[in-house]
């Protein structure tokens, strides 16, 4: 009897709310690839890949997939970033529990990443500022963002393609993205997150505190 995988947290809920309907899937820092067996399980996607660049990982991974009778529909696969994923093998690319500033060198890495038909899932633990600016910087445009609440913190998740264009975006942009935090609660609570993060780091640098208070300008309405 194939085992019935369940996502275990709210950021993996919301990245696989994010995947497209039929698309094959490349999960990169799959760890349990519970994500890649899921969507698989469900009928969203045909096929995927679970991709992870530390061997121990990728073990507990390729046991979650056999466990759930799926070892001919994903590839288990040792890759550092996206450099061992073929561009055939994926349509939808979640990169998902590291931090922004890792997340934008795996994607800068990647000739893969600049195909305008490929979709980009990305949820980063921190920096999530600098990660937008990335993509702003290098021809990406988001069009779409979300946020949740898992294990107490939240969390945001960025859905990106590459449209070859720099975006000229104000400061302000890398830290509200798509979100509205005037209409949604969790992301009020994300913005606010920000804020107290840019207070603290205008103790030793006064420009982060002005754009703290441009933030509760937004959020005070």
């Amino acid at each position: 009897m194939t085992a019935q995988i369940r996502l275990p947290d709210e950021r993996l809920r919301l990245c696989a709310g994010f995947v497209r309907d039929g698309a094959k899937l490349a999960d990169i820092g799959t760890d349990h690839a519970y994500l890649p067996v899921w969507l698989c399980q469900t009928g969203k996607c045909p096929s995927a890949v679970a991709a992870d660049i530390n061997p121990e990982p990728l073990k507990r991974g390729a046991l979650t997939v056999a466990e759930a009778g799926l070892s001919d529909r994903i590839k288990t696969r040792l890759s550092d970033g996206l450099s061992e994923i073929c561009s055939d093998e994926a349509d939808d690319i979640v990169i998902a529990g590291m931090g922004g500033e890792l997340i934008a060198k795996i994607l800068g890495d990647s000739e893969l990443s600049r195909e305008p038909e490929k979709r980009f899932i990305l949820q980063p633990m921190t920096k999530s500022e600098a990660l937008i600016k990335w993509l702003c910087d290098n021809g990406f445009e988001i069009i779409g963002q979300d946020c949740c609440v898992a294990a107490g913190k939240c969390y945001t998740v960025i859905l990106a393609r590459y449209c070859g264009e720099k975006i000229n975006a104000d400061e302000l942009f890398y830290y509200l993205g798509r979100l509205r935090p005037n209409e949604n609660e969790t992301h009020l609570l994300f913005v606010r997150g920000h804020i107290a993060r840019l207070k603290k780091q205008a103790r030793g640098e006064a420009r982060f505190g002005a754009l703290a208070n441009r933030l509760e300008e937004i959020i005070n309405g």
